[in-house]
């Protein structure tokens, strides 16, 4: 058995991530999962937040994904995200107007489907802004 997990991030645009890795927290939608070497293969969705890899005992990469599968196997993990970018290109102020514009969106809704699709959206963008307070607390 390795010592390693294989971990690839895809999103529709590009391969973000593969490399050997310690250890891959991944936000689930059931709540978050590490992944180890040797896990137990299983399918999951994945929600709004940070994907976590590990090296060496400390978090070396912060992936933000706005949602997708994970799909892991012996050898390692696979996330399909529906958006993913290193949290630290995500910037705070544009996420800040994002929300705002948002949540005037959300409540100026015509209807049920409209207002659940800004919903998603903000949902999205409360993540990111989630990501880089959490990402700032850390780095002090």
């Amino acid at each position: 058995m390795t010592d390693k997990v294989e971990f690839e991030l895809v999103s529709p645009e590009k391969l973000l991530f593969a490399q050997p890795v310690d250890l891959v927290v991944i936000p689930g939608g059931e709540g978050d999962f590490g992944v180890l070497p040797g896990h137990a293969p299983f399918i999951a969705t994945v929600r709004p937040g940070v994907v976590a890899v590990y090296r060496d005992g400390a978090i070396t990469d912060r992936l933000f994904v706005a949602g997708g599968f994970a799909e892991v196997n012996e050898t390692g993990v696979t996330v399909l995200a529906e958006n993913a970018m290193p949290v630290s290109e995500i910037d705070g102020a544009k996420v800040e107007e994002e929300i705002r514009a948002l949540q005037e969106d959300l409540a100026d809704a015509k209807d049920d489907k409209e207002s659940a699709e800004v919903q998603v959206r903000l949902t999205v963008a409360q993540a990111k802004q989630e990501a880089v307070n959490s990402a700032a607390a850390t780095s002090h």
